[in-house]
Protein backbone atom coordinates (compact mmCIF):
# COMPACT_ATOMS: atom_id res chain seq x y z
CA UNK A 1 0.00 0.00 0.00
CA UNK A 2 1.30 3.05 -1.32
CA UNK A 3 0.89 6.40 1.42
CA UNK A 4 0.53 9.77 0.12
CA UNK A 5 1.70 13.10 2.06
CA UNK A 6 0.63 16.36 0.58
CA UNK A 7 2.28 19.33 0.98
CA UNK A 8 -0.12 22.35 -0.55
CA UNK A 9 1.88 25.64 -0.18
CA UNK A 10 5.97 26.01 0.43
CA UNK A 11 8.01 29.04 -0.08
CA UNK A 12 9.30 30.43 -3.31
CA UNK A 13 12.94 30.28 -2.69
CA UNK A 14 14.63 26.82 -2.68
CA UNK A 15 16.30 27.06 0.80
CA UNK A 16 13.29 28.46 2.63
CA UNK A 17 10.79 25.48 1.08
CA UNK A 18 13.56 22.88 2.26
CA UNK A 19 14.05 24.16 5.47
CA UNK A 20 10.01 24.18 5.94
CA UNK A 21 9.58 21.03 4.51
CA UNK A 22 12.18 19.50 6.93
CA UNK A 23 10.96 21.39 9.74
CA UNK A 24 7.06 21.02 9.42
CA UNK A 25 6.33 18.09 7.44
CA UNK A 26 9.66 15.50 7.92
CA UNK A 27 8.18 14.13 10.81
CA UNK A 28 4.85 13.28 9.55
CA UNK A 29 6.46 11.42 6.43
CA UNK A 30 8.75 9.42 9.30
CA UNK A 31 5.73 8.91 10.83
CA UNK A 32 3.61 7.27 7.96
CA UNK A 33 6.86 5.30 6.95
CA UNK A 34 6.99 3.95 10.45
CA UNK A 35 3.18 2.30 9.68
CA UNK A 36 1.80 -0.39 7.67
CA UNK A 37 3.01 1.11 3.81
CA UNK A 38 5.23 -0.43 1.22
CA UNK A 39 5.97 2.78 -0.32
CA UNK A 40 5.33 7.02 0.29
CA UNK A 41 4.56 9.47 -1.95
CA UNK A 42 5.15 12.73 -1.26
CA UNK A 43 3.48 15.64 -3.23
CA UNK A 44 4.76 18.66 -3.25
CA UNK A 45 3.73 21.68 -5.34
CA UNK A 46 4.74 22.74 -8.53
CA UNK A 47 8.08 24.63 -8.51
CA UNK A 48 11.09 25.68 -10.85
CA UNK A 49 13.97 23.57 -11.77
CA UNK A 50 16.17 25.48 -8.77
CA UNK A 51 13.98 23.02 -6.36
CA UNK A 52 15.11 19.91 -7.77
CA UNK A 53 18.13 19.30 -6.13
CA UNK A 54 16.60 19.55 -2.67
CA UNK A 55 13.73 17.74 -3.85
CA UNK A 56 15.94 14.52 -5.64
CA UNK A 57 18.30 14.97 -1.88
CA UNK A 58 14.74 13.86 0.02
CA UNK A 59 13.64 11.24 -1.88
CA UNK A 60 16.95 9.86 -2.44
CA UNK A 61 17.80 9.99 1.39
CA UNK A 62 14.29 8.96 3.13
CA UNK A 63 14.72 6.00 0.72
CA UNK A 64 17.43 4.87 2.04
CA UNK A 65 17.04 5.71 5.35
CA UNK A 66 13.22 3.78 4.94
CA UNK A 67 14.29 0.59 3.06
CA UNK A 68 12.31 -1.74 1.98
CA UNK A 69 10.05 1.07 1.95
CA UNK A 70 9.83 2.51 -1.31
CA UNK A 71 9.69 6.86 -0.64
CA UNK A 72 9.53 8.74 -4.08
CA UNK A 73 8.70 12.79 -4.25
CA UNK A 74 6.07 14.38 -7.38
CA UNK A 75 5.96 17.92 -8.23
CA UNK A 76 2.83 18.88 -10.03
CA UNK A 77 0.97 21.30 -10.66
CA UNK A 78 -2.63 19.90 -11.91
CA UNK A 79 -4.56 17.11 -10.61
CA UNK A 80 -4.36 15.04 -13.55
CA UNK A 81 -0.60 14.82 -13.84
CA UNK A 82 -0.33 14.62 -10.01
CA UNK A 83 -2.91 11.36 -9.90
CA UNK A 84 -1.42 10.02 -12.85
CA UNK A 85 2.23 10.40 -11.22
CA UNK A 86 0.63 8.52 -8.30
CA UNK A 87 -0.80 5.87 -10.25
CA UNK A 88 2.21 5.10 -12.14
CA UNK A 89 4.32 4.89 -8.78
CA UNK A 90 2.03 2.77 -7.06
CA UNK A 91 2.46 0.41 -9.80
CA UNK A 92 6.19 0.45 -10.17
CA UNK A 93 7.69 -1.97 -7.35
CA UNK A 94 11.01 -1.03 -8.67
CA UNK A 95 11.15 3.07 -8.02
CA UNK A 96 12.19 4.62 -5.26
CA UNK A 97 14.61 7.48 -4.08
CA UNK A 98 13.28 9.37 -7.24
CA UNK A 99 12.19 13.15 -7.29
CA UNK A 100 9.46 12.78 -10.32
CA UNK A 101 8.33 16.28 -11.52
CA UNK A 102 5.43 16.56 -13.92
CA UNK A 103 6.13 18.71 -17.30
CA UNK A 104 3.12 20.38 -17.66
Amino acid sequence: MQAVLTIDRLPGAPIEAAAQFHREYLQQAEHLLAGEVDALAIVLPSAPTDHDDWRRTLARDLARASKPKRVNVVGAASDDARDALLSYLGDAPGVTGQYCPSHE
